[in-house]
């Protein structure tokens, strides 16, 4: 299984590339770290999966590429005790994996009344998200760089690519680029705060708090991270608006990146994955566990749910 995980990278010295996304990552102590904290992580939920069943276990299928155990998925549906199958046709659920921006949607052979989870979700580009929270929310993200007047995001449309900067308009915009408002998600003088929010059949299972320096604020990089329930962060109306979201989108199961502007109260959803890794690293060990048993948790209610209303 290890010689399959590497061949997901392109290896080169001090760094490597994961090869589905294009995302590249240094290879240092603070990189080391990170490995050593998820090996932790990975570790109990491997011994927690050891833990005596007592019903039938639901069986579950990746399509078209194979989950790893980096991915929140994978945490969630071992810690409810569900299967892990190789073939659609084997599984109660089939689950569409694929960390492209842009992915075809094509759904497999499966068997009979088996629960299809994102194949409805074929696009995650940074326009067709900023598309969809609009239609649910409202209120826009986007912006026309030529007629906007002051800051604004560049980033590009690719998935993970953590790649935005700040620009000040107007100006001409590059192709494959998007432009967004700017969000003042400040918290405190010095950091920035996101609301990382894990979305089971459109709705919460809870939020990851990531604050980071306001100078990384593009980054991934995490100076503190706490977990907390969604109804502390947002609103019913805003529970709401984000199944909305959700459903414009497609997307059965995946993480929202959250930011809410201090000038207006508002929230605004600036991406979507619906391959998303996790927990975050920085988040202590107990607190890992204690979300990861919340999205089980959350699966499982989706799937009972799915089952009452076919």
């Amino acid at each position: 299984m290890t010689r399959t995980w590497i061949a997901d990278f392109d290896w080169e010295p001090g760094a490597v590339t994961v090869k589905k996304t294009g995302a590249r990552v240094r290879i240092d102590g603070e990189t080391l770290s990170d490995v050593f904290a998820w090996f932790t992580f990975y570790t109990a939920i491997q011994l927690r999966r050891m833990r005596p069943r007592n019903k039938r276990q639901i069986t579950m299928a990746f399509s078209p590429d194979p989950i790893r155990p980096w991915y929140l998925a994978w945490a969630a549906a071992t810690e409810a005790g569900v299967r892990l199958v190789n073939e659609p046709d084997e599984a109660d659920i089939v689950f569409h994996f694929d960390d492209s921006t842009l992915s075809a949607a094509a759904e497999p052979k499966t068997k009979p009344n088996a629960l299809l989870l994102n194949f409805r979700c074929a696009d995650v580009s940074k326009s067709r998200v900023a598309t969809a929270f609009e239609a649910a929310f409202g209120y826009s993200l986007a912006l026309d760089p030529r007629t906007h007047t002051g800051p604004a995001v560049e980033k590009s449309e690719q998935n993970g690519a953590h790649d935005g900067r700040v620009v000040y308009c107007p100006v001409e915009p590059l192709p494959g680029r998007v432009y967004q408002r700017l969000i003042d998600n400040r918290y405190g003088e010095n950091l920035v705060q996101d609301l990382r929010t894990p979305t089971v059949g459109g709705r919460p299972a809870c939020v990851f708090l990531k604050r980071r320096n306001v100078d990384q604020r593009f980054t991934n990089s995490n100076t503190e991270v706490s977990l907390v329930t969604a109804e502390s962060q947002f609103s019913v109306t805003e529970l709401a608006k984000i199944a909305q979201f959700t459903e414009k989108l497609g997307l059965d199961w995946g993480g929202l990146d959250v930011l809410r502007d201090s000038q207006d109260g508002r929230i605004y959803v600036v991406d979507a994955n619906k391959t998303d890794m996790g927990p975050p690293l920085a988040l202590p060990l107990k607190e890992k566990l204690r979300a990861t048993r919340l999205l089980a948790s959350a699966l499982d209610t989706h799937i009972q749910r799915t089952a009452r209303s076919a």
